[in-house]
Parts: C-alpha cells; structure tokens; sequence
C-alpha cells in the first residue's frame, strides 16, 4: 500500500468522492436542522472558491492511497495575515479510526507553517463529535463552552498556535510541493 500527500485544487477530479461524500454526511447529520444552520449542504460546500484554497494564500491537500483520495482537506486565510481557517477535513467513512484525518490535520498544519501562518481557526459542526475530539486531542483551544449543550452553539470554533517556522531544507520544500510517501 502506498501513501502521498498532494497539493492540488478543489476541482481535481481526484477530490470528488471526498466532496461527494462529505455532502451525503452533511446531509444525513444536519437535514433537520438545514434552516437553522444555512443552506444545503451543498451550498456550503461551494461557499468558497477555489482559489481561497490556492497558494499563496491557501491551500488544499489530498492523501492518496494507491493513487485514490481517502482524506483532505484544506485552509485559506482567516480575518487577519497570521490565522488560516482550516476546511473540509474529511475521511472516507470506512477508513475512519485510523489516524488518517490527525495525520491530514498535522499536514495541514504544516503548510500553514511554511506559508507563514502563526494561528489556526476552524469550526465543526455541533453534530460532529468525532472532530470536537480530534481537535481537542490534537491541542486546539475550543472557543466555547464545552460544557454547554452543541445544539444551541451551532457551529463550534476552536483555535491553536503554531510553531513558528524552523530552516526548511530543499527535501522538505519538495514533499510540500509534491507529496510524499508516507
């Protein structure tokens, strides 16, 4: 089995099961609550353009195994130049529990570093108890009361500082560009 992190567009055919996929669970989660939150899933998901997730600025990765997303995600910059605001992290159902979507919040981070971001921002989804974990799992500050109930939050912010940026080397510059195996 082989495994590379790419940096490519939104519109890479490679990510569309990923998109596909992750509007069929927004979906199934939030279908009750549609109004309350905003728009269709699908709306929300083509909220952005894909240059929001392009370099300079941003941007967008997908971890292939045997050349087939099974994770991505991807980060634009937030209200200032030091945050990015981190999106659409998601792996395939079937190959959850895994590490997989740690491995792509660490890549993600990453990047953000090498492109000169000092801080995280993201949000989750109330009904999203598995990224709520992973975020607090992974060192991020939530922004809210955790002891209050998620339904009456809405969307769950959470924040976390970076490292700054230590000597890239030229083989480092190159996996970032170009992926690598894992």
């Amino acid at each position: 089995m082989s495994e590379q992190f790419i940096y490519t567009s939104v519109h890479d055919p490679l990510a569309r099961p990923l998109f596909d996929g992750l509007e069929q669970e927004y979906d199934s989660r939030y279908a009750d609550v549609r109004r309350r939150i905003g728009g269709s899933a699908r709306e929300e998901l083509e909220r952005y353009p894909a240059e929001a997730f392009a370099a300079p600025v941003g941007a967008f990765v997908l971890l292939l195994r045997d050349g087939e997303a099974v994770s991505g995600g991807a980060f634009m910059p937030h209200r200032d130049p030091d945050t990015a605001e981190f999106k659409r992290i998601w792996t395939l159902p079937g190959l959850r529990r895994q590490g997989i979507a740690r491995r792509v919040l660490q890549e993600l981070e990453d990047q953000a570093v090498r492109q000169g971001y000092r801080r995280v921002f993201l949000t989750t989804g109330f009904r999203q108890p598995e990224a709520v974990g992973l975020y607090l799992s992974h060192g991020y500050r939530a922004l809210f009361d955790l002891q209050a109930d998620p339904e009456t939050v809405a969307h769950l912010p959470f924040e976390k500082h970076l490292p700054s940026l230590r000597p890239v080397t030229a083989a480092a510059t190159t996996v970032a560009l170009h992926g690598a195996s894992a």
